[in-house]
């Protein structure tokens, strides 16, 4: 792992807890923002995001029509500027994006089949080998499932070389640095509900199990409002957490910014352990590419807006980095709870090298809670006939019955403890 990507440094000299990248630091995360190269230049720009941010993902210079504009020929002078920029300043860098059906100069475009398969897997490797050692994540693929309740891929130019073009572009990134975090970004993929949703999970899970190079999940987040803001949102984030991956909100602007949400959206982050951090898409209401919607932390004057006080009030509130949850002790069946008729009895699965499946049967009740601990650093993949939410740390499953009977079931990533097995903490009738 890339050593500057497991520890955030404040911004320039701002005082702790007075700044959002400071604050955000304090917790063990980020708080960034989307830099165009072009404003650079803006003194006002600049004086704001040196002082508040202390990640930067580049607007739209690391897109392959900026970096790549003629086949074989690389242009790489606006995305230098903004990573050096960054770095000279401890701010860390997000590289987006390496692969993605829009913003693809005109000769990708004209492509299809095995030529165009290649000349994606040589624009990953190029980019990510150029960059190397400088990029804390990348989202390696971008934008690739449909919208609406199929929940299937995008039909476009890359996906029509093969369904296994995603995973063929996270092995070539990792190949090319290996010490990059690699993740894979979408919009759209807010409400733990949707399909699409549940298919970028699905995808993750499937590459975990796997062991296809994949390290963390991007949310861009681009609301349309409070309105729009899901109440399962925290959800979401644990859920894709307990697969044994990092979650970062990487887009987010939400029209007109209005305080709850922009709130709700950082207790969320600081709530579940693996969440990284937010990145706000763009500083200005003026920045913005929804700037009729006025959706960021300043106003186009470049003024703290209300949202912006919300925001650094929510992480000064904040917890710091959750510490490891301790193994539970006890036995693996639980005692019926004063006043309940339920326990909860395990029994071991298949397990495989990397993994291994527990069933769990409750007896005495027909709807039941059980709380189930995994120690750290195993994490749930998977889970089957039963309802899981997940505790901050992503360790502790509360498991709900959800009318499929008295049996649920899931499996545990080992992720190098291949020692430690869960324990049942308690069993809930009712």
């Amino acid at each position: 792992m890339l050593a500057m990507a497991g520890a955030v440094v404040l911004p320039g000299n701002a005082s702790a807890a007075s700044t959002l990248g400071a604050s955000a630091a304090e917790r063990g995360r980020y708080f960034g923002t989307a830099v165009a190269a072009n404003r650079l230049n803006d003194s006002a720009y600049t004086t704001i995001l040196n002082r508040e941010f202390n990640q930067v993902t580049a607007e739209n210079e690391m897109k392959i029509d900026a970096l790549q504009p003629q086949q074989g020929q690389f242009s790489y002078g606006n995305a230098d500027r903004i990573v050096q920029h960054a770095r000279s300043r401890g701010m860390q860098v997000r590289g987006h994006t390496l692969a993605w059906h829009s913003q693809q100069p005109g000769w990708m475009q004209n492509m299809s089949g095995t030529t165009l398969r290649n000349a994606m897997l040589n624009h990953v490797t190029q980019v990510a080998t150029h960059f190397r050692g400088q990029i804390a994540w990348w989202d390696v693929v971008n934008e690739a499932f449909q919208d609406g309740s199929s929940g299937a891929r995008r039909d476009s130019n890359l996906q029509r070389t093969g369904n296994d073009w995603i995973e063929a572009a996270f092995r070539a990134a990792r190949a090319a640095d290996p010490n990059a975090q690699l993740c894979y970004n979408d919009y759209n993929t807010d409400n733990w509900n949707d399909a699409k949703t549940q298919a970028v999970y699905r995808m993750v899970q499937d590459f975990k199990n796997r062991g296809v190079p994949i390290d963390c999940v991007g949310l861009q987040s681009h609301f349309t409002g409070g309105s729009n803001y899901p109440s399962n949102y925290r959800t979401t984030l644990s859920s894709f957490a307990a697969l044994g991956v990092d979650v970062h909100i990487t887009e987010l602007d939400i029209r007109n910014a209005p305080t709850d949400a922009y709130r709700n959206v950082v207790n969320d982050c600081l709530a579940v352990a693996r969440c990284k951090g937010i990145t706000v898409w763009g500083i200005r209401d003026s920045d913005s590419w929804r700037s009729s919607e006025n959706p960021l932390l300043f106003n186009g004057s470049g003024q703290k807006k209300p949202a912006y006080d919300a925001v650094l009030t929510a992480l000064n509130s904040g917890t710091g980095p959750n510490p490891t949850t301790p193994p539970p002790t006890g036995n693996p069946t639980t005692p019926p709870p004063t006043g309940g008729q339920c326990t909860a009895t395990m029994t071991p699965g298949q397990s495989w090298g990397d993994r291994y499946n527990t069933s769990v049967t409750v007896s005495g009740a027909s709807t039941w809670t059980v709380v189930v601990a995994i120690t750290s650093p195993q994490k749930i993949s998977a889970t089957w006939s039963g309802s899981p939410t997940w505790d901050a740390s992503g360790n502790v499953m509360t498991m709900r019955s959800d009318g499929s009977g008295n049996t649920f079931g899931f499996t545990t990533m080992t992720n190098g403890n291949s020692t430690a097995r869960p324990q049942i903490r308690s069993c809930t009738s009712g």
